[in-house]
């Protein structure tokens, strides 16, 4: 009988089977382990050309994946390096690209300094604490002048955004003092702000363009009309 029909032992193929447990990492597991095998049978080539043409043809299969980048400079730079990492830095090719090294791929970006700030009146925001700083460093003037009531009406919107009630400029003149430490002062003054009638509808306004934004429109079919069939009357 033809060894090629010959039926296998049961007991063989269990004992040759292959678990996901046992296999060797994936370094990038997007390409498969396909790939890596391919990497790594190119890798063990002994010849210089032969290890080079396997290495091309790696890369084009990497780049059939995305073949809309396939010929973009930046992204065949991106699979040269990728064919490195994943080969473990072993595979001795000619690469058209500077061949990355384990140490710079093991470097950690600086870490970035978040400015953590926790205001008493969160509904403020960061933005108006550092226009009141920059007011206090300003000189008294026309100018710091129209600056402190920009900030002050500002501060009202913010506040009526947070409250849809009301609130009195009273209330704000001494959220702007406590701000600025005591340096911008409107106790005593006779400065009114804009109304609260018109910062609430700039606020509605604005929370309407949003909402439009963010929700798809949807159209109508205005050119469609409903026609109901009509009858010939039987006489």
């Amino acid at each position: 009988m033809n060894s090629k029909y010959t039926k296998e032992n049961a007991n063989d193929v269990v004992h040759h089977l292959e678990y996901n447990a046992e296999r060797s990492h994936l370094i990038i597991p997007e390409y498969g382990r396909h790939l890596q095998k391919l990497i790594d049978q190119a890798t063990a080539i002994e010849d210089n050309e032969e290890r080079n043409k396997a290495a091309k043809y790696i890369i084009q299969v990497m780049g059939s994946l995305n073949p809309h980048l396939r010929d973009v400079l930046d992204f065949q730079h991106k699979l040269w390096d990728q064919l490195f990492i994943m080969s473990d830095f072993k595979l001795d090719v000619e690469s058209p690209y500077p061949i990355p090294s384990r140490e710079v791929l093991q470097l950690k970006p600086d870490v970035l300094k978040y400015p953590q700030n926790f205001p008493k009146y969160r509904y403020y925001g960061n933005n108006i604490k550092y226009m009141i700083d920059v007011a206090n460093k300003w000189e008294d003037g026309d100018m710091k002048n129209a600056l402190v009531k920009v900030i002050a009406n500002h501060m009202k919107k913010s506040y009526l955004s947070w409250n849809k009630d009301t609130v009195k400029d009273d209330v704000i003149f001494e959220h702007l003092y406590e701000l600025s430490d005591g340096k911008l002062n409107l106790l005593h003054s006779s400065e009114e702000l804009l109304n609260t009638t018109d910062l609430l509808r700039t606020n509605k306004r604005i929370s309407n363009k949003i909402s439009a934004v963010s929700q798809p429109k949807i159209q109508s079919n205005k050119n469609s009309k409903t026609t109901k069939p009509k009858y010939k009357k039987q006489q």
